[in-house]
């Protein structure tokens, strides 16, 4: 894993609309996807939700790994999702394009590399508003990148879903345990 994460350090998106997901643009010839969930209510959720996805707790607490295991969530950075076993895993090589960190805000965007089966990119942010609740969002835009993915249709199309929805419980539960 360590090999593949190194050669592709040097290699571009698959993907042309790098900040999409955060600007809050929906670039044509993707599906366009926006989920939130509620986390809670206060600073001291906000920060517990931040840590969580600075540490990458929302992927890992939902069983997906990420390589290198403790990468720095930061602008360039290059990280392998995988989902699977150690021995059997789908990789899926993503280039964190953008890192918000603002008082009511933190949260960051990836974009596909090449060899991950979608193109696109996917944001995740928690934030709280003026009454104090704190939200976790997922947005992202993708199209199939891989023959496979493509023929798979609706079925490829739930999975993805699947696993988003698994990254919001994942972080909820995270922030409810040790919040």
């Amino acid at each position: 894993m360590e090999r593949l994460v190194k050669s592709l350090r040097e290699a571009q998106p698959t993907y042309a609309e790098i900040g999409a997901s955060l600007a809050d643009l929906e670039p044509e010839g993707y599906h366009h996807d926006r989920y939130q969930i509620l986390l809670g209510s206060g600073t001291e959720i906000l920060q517990r939700a931040a840590d969580g996805l600075r540490t990458w707790k929302a992927h890992t607490a939902a069983g997906i790994r990420v390589f290198p295991q403790h990468e720095e969530i930061r602008t360039g950075a290059t990280v392998v999702v995988t989902l699977g076993t150690p021995f059997v895993a789908l990789a899926a090589p993503c280039r964190i394009v953008r890192v918000i960190d603002e008082q009511a805000r933190w949260g960051f965007a990836y974009g596909t590399l090449p060899g991950h089966p979608e193109q696109g990119e996917e944001a995740f942010v928690v934030s709280i508003s003026a009454d104090e609740t704190v939200l976790f969002e997922i947005v992202a835009f993708s199209r199939p990148g891989d023959p496979l993915v493509r023929l798979s249709g609706p079925l490829g199309r739930g999975i993805q879903k699947g696993g988003t929805n698994c990254y919001l419980r994942a972080l909820r539960r995270y922030v409810a345990r040790d919040g």
